[in-house]
């Protein structure tokens, strides 16, 4: 089995070089790159051309459009038929697209996706945010940790799919946050099977400061709201979480102004998260970030 390996990249050469590195250690070598700048101002051709003996590369330029249109621009030039997105800030493991062919050869899926983890080389904030993205502590665990899930949705920094499934429904569409989800719950909604890979996770650098982390959720909160009014019922009581959870703790600030046993509870929970964290990430730093809280 062949695939077409996917990175719409915007301003960020130092990220695609290491990710493309970690493509050049792939135990199986069954792929094609295809690399689409989105409009950057700093752009990757410089770097693209030092992979350009190992590595079956296209690489091109079009005006910025975004993440979901630029994925689209990929999939124009795909030459297999199955498509792998990353997104440009990821890592990839060697045994990666070794096991995603085994498990596609042993239960077909029209799309998959895949967790994310932290290297231990990453900065004490990424390993932060990896962490309060991916705990049970802080997201319930649904961001592509669980086995169990009775539909999932893969996340385009970690997704494959067939180019059949990827044609009927148009590709992605032209939300500028959410795509992923939007093009995930269209894949559903048209009958194809989708399926999570616990095995097929990738290094995830996200986003390297707090402010950039925060616009991040902020987005991705935006966006929710914006797929429940596209996919009426996508708006599940788990999204709600987060808002539930600062309310709460609101109030519970409040009232410790009268009845400071109040307290214990944030106090608790912050204790929970910090031996959840150290456990995992054997960093006291780590687990002292607010970005793990």
């Amino acid at each position: 089995m062949f695939f077409s390996i996917i990175i719409p990249l915007y301003n960020r050469p130092d990220e695609v070089d290491e990710l493309l590195a970690s493509l050049c250690e792939q135990t199986d070598k069954r792929f094609e790159v295809v690399i689409v700048e989105d409009g950057s101002t700093r752009k990757s051709k410089d770097v693209v051309e030092k992979y350009r003996d190992r590595l079956d590369l296209t690489y091109f330029e079009k005006n910025n459009s975004g993440p979901g249109l630029t994925r689209n621009a990929g999939a124009v030039r795909a030459k297999y038929d199955y498509l792998i997105f990353f997104d440009s800030d990821c890592i990839i493991p060697p045994q990666y697209i070794e096991t995603v062919s085994r498990f596609l050869r042993e239960r077909p899926a029209d799309a998959y996706g895949g967790p994310d983890a932290a290297l231990p080389t990453f900065t004490t904030i990424q390993k932060a945010i990896n962490y309060s993205m991916t705990s049970f502590f802080t997201t319930g665990g649904i961001r592509g940790g669980q086995r169990s899930m009775e539909k999932f949705n893969p996340r385009s920094f970690n997704l494959g799919v067939s180019k059949k499934a990827f044609d009927t429904i148009g590709g992605y569409g032209d939300m500028r946050f959410g795509e992923d989800i939007d093009f995930s719950l269209r894949l559903l909604e048209n009958g194809f099977r989708t399926a999570l890979i616990p095995e097929a996770y990738v290094y995830h650098k996200r986003r390297s400061t707090f402010r950039q982390f925060f616009k991040q959720v902020y987005n991705s909160g935006i966006a929710r709201i914006n797929l429940h009014l596209v996919h009426p019922g996508s708006l599940k009581t788990v999204h709600l979480l987060p808002a539930f959870f600062v309310a709460g703790m609101t109030i519970i600030l409040i009232l410790s102004l009268f009845h400071p046993a109040f307290l214990l509870i944030p106090v608790s929970y912050s204790l929970l998260v910090f031996i959840g964290s150290l456990a995992k990430n054997r960093s006291a730093g780590v687990s002292q970030r607010p970005g793990s809280n």
